[in-house]
């Protein structure tokens, strides 16, 4: 089966994501047949990279499958998926501003540079899981044309929690998945990683008007219906603080005119159906209520439990056996 809708509740989907090989020959079509007999026959394992024998031998570098562990049982009647994508080679490209600032770093998706970033990231809830469905909802709203005056939906995720615990990275780590199961419908992602410090601190007097300018930036990339965009605001407490402590005194007026001018953009972008807004927190208690009230989907990401700390140093034992490093023999 091509490329369909994502996860849903009432059915069991394996999606298979094969990249292929930069010399590959074969027609998109062809792959497909070739992948979902192979992923059947080998038993729906989760990485394949062996493809000697079979007409994927040099076509193909890999195919990864997924699925809901909880539902392995009943692989034998779901439906399989197979999205077929070549990446970009590209390191990340600069969005420079007035006076060349480095506002943002620019990634043209999917990205071999965050290539299998997604398969890495271990967590003790199924919070990917989550944020496809979200994602496929918020795709499904806009598809249906559902009324934003009475369900409002504004495509904004909000990951928060200590340093260290994976939040920017499954930010980008999304934003590559959802480019690649969405191939269908857009032809590429962007996906722009702001440097909110740089906007904020270095200019601290015009930071309000070079938020509005950044974001005409990112409006040029989002005007391409054919163009899905993600917009990543890393540590977005220095763009969104909380106004109140600036009308309490605390804080420079300026501050309001940066949580106004932000608020302001995601209000315009939520009409878009191709744009997600990706923000990450340490502190979020001190971010602007109307922001958090803007995010329609909320996680607080803490530091791994025991159980999952065993599941990430076995995957590390298990890629230095990958390269040769170490044997099952080996002794520390």
């Amino acid at each position: 089966m091509a490329e369909g809708s994502m996860l849903t509740p009432e059915h069991v989907y394996v999606h298979a994501d094969a990249l292929k090989s930069r010399r590959c020959t074969l027609a998109e079509n062809v792959i497909i047949t070739h992948v979902e007999g192979l992923v059947r026959l080998r038993g729906y394992p989760h990485v394949l990279t062996d493809f000697v024998g079979t007409p994927l031998a040099g076509q193909v570098d890999k195919v990864v499958t997924e699925y809901d562990e909880d539902k392995v049982e009943k692989l034998a009647d779901a439906t399989l998926v197979v999205h077929v994508y070549d990446v970009s080679y590209d390191d990340s490209g600069l969005e420079e501003l007035e006076d060349g600032m480095t506002a943002a770093n620019h990634w043209v998706l999917p990205s071999m540079h965050l290539e299998g970033l997604w398969e890495t990231l271990i967590y003790d809830r199924p919070i990917k899981n989550e944020l496809l469905s979200y994602s496929s909802t918020a795709l499904l709203f806009a598809d249906k044309k559902v009324d934003p005056n009475i369900i409002s939906w504004n495509k904004v995720v909000l990951l928060h929690g200590p340093p260290g615990t994976g939040k920017t990275s499954l930010c980008k780590a999304l934003a590559q998945k959802l480019t690649i199961r969405l191939r269908s419908r857009f032809a590429q992602g962007q996906l722009l990683e702001i440097n909110s410090h740089s906007l904020f601190s270095k200019w601290f007097s015009e930071s309000g008007k070079l938020v509005m300018k950044m974001f005409q930036k990112i409006q040029t990339l989002i005007d391409d219906g054919t163009t899905l965009v993600f917009v990543l605001i890393d540590e977005v407490e220095s763009l969104a603080h909380c106004r109140s402590a600036a009308i309490g005194g605390n804080e420079p007026s300026d501050a309001i005119r940066v949580v106004n001018a932000l608020l302001t953009q995601i209000d315009i972008m939520k009409r878009y159906p191709n744009v997600f807004i990706l923000t990450t927190s340490n502190i979020s208690g001190v971010i602007d209520l109307a922001f958090v009230d803007r995010a329609d989907f909320k996680y607080h990401l803490d530091y791994p439990s025991q159980t999952c700390i065993s599941k990430i140093f076995m995957s590390c034992m298990e890629e230095l056996r990958r390269v040769s490093i170490i044997n099952d023999t080996s002794s520390f």
